[in-house]
């Protein structure tokens, strides 16, 4: 179909302009996002689908989650942005011990499937402390909820899509660095990525790199140094989610 030239942001924003499009239940929320968000990526929804459906809430991470977690068990679908993922951690109990729990908990009467948690994640080089980090180790242990980190603007829309259609709470975490950086076509229409399943970016006979996001264009340049310097073919796969990870691929 129809594709444009979209930098990671812009994907974003595609995605979730398709997602309110296809289900009206959907609603986005979080701290700015009602003005467009701190990297741009919700501008424009709120004055095409209206301030019910995208809005601001209060600086309380505890609170995103936990509204987010209300809005799905109610049979909706929540998107919930967290401002940046180094601010996840207030959030830490309502992701672990509720979303996550919620359909065991209840023993499959309830669930909060219909949750996903979105995050500018890692590195800029200038974020210091609190802008800079990523916690998706942290995320990676627990039974109830998929991780997905993209490396690219295509890889972002269909990845979100999917984390958005998913009857699983979700995390999708997007590197910050690439908002801007990465350009690609990408279809305007929407289209699923499927979670739990690594892509083999190279072929190799001597050594397997993995990454996920940004590190994955990190561990391609070290493939080719590898290669020339050395002469070791390195196959390089990006693990895509983190959680369920794709353990056949891995291992294979």
């Amino acid at each position: 179909g129809q594709t444009q030239k979209m930098n990671l942001f812009q994907s974003i924003t595609s995605a979730l302009d398709n997602a309110l499009a296809k289900d009206p239940t959907a609603v986005i929320f979080g701290e700015d996002v009602a003005f467009g968000g701190v990297f741009r990526c919700t501008v424009g929804l709120r004055d095409k689908y209206g301030k019910d459906r995208v809005f601001n809430t209060p600086l309380c991470e505890q609170g995103i989650v936990g509204f987010g977690i209300g809005i799905a068990v109610a049979g909706a679908t929540a998107i919930a942005e967290i401002q940046f993922a180094d601010y996840i951690f207030p959030a830490f109990d309502q992701i672990v011990n509720e979303a996550a729990k919620y359909r065991y908990r209840s023993g499959d009467l309830f669930n909060c499937g219909n949750l996903t948690i979105r995050a500018p994640w890692g590195c800029v080089g200038h974020g210091a402390l609190y802008h800079s980090q990523s916690p998706e180790a942290f995320f990676a242990h627990c039974p109830g909820i998929k991780i997905v980190i993209p490396r690219s603007p295509l890889q972002a829309k269909g990845l979100l899509l999917s984390c958005i259609e998913d009857k699983n709470p979700c995390i999708f975490f997007e590197p910050k660095i690439l908002y801007r950086a990465a350009v690609e076509q990408v279809p305007v229409e929407p289209y699923n990525i499927p979670l739990s399943q690594a892509e083999v970016l190279q072929m190799g006979s001597d050594v397997t790199l993995v990454a996920w996001g940004t590190q994955v264009h990190v561990i391609k340049e070290v493939a080719a140094m590898a290669q020339e310097k050395l002469g070791v073919s390195c196959e390089v796969i990006d693990l895509r989610t983190i959680l369920p990870w794709d353990t056949e691929t891995i291992c294979k």
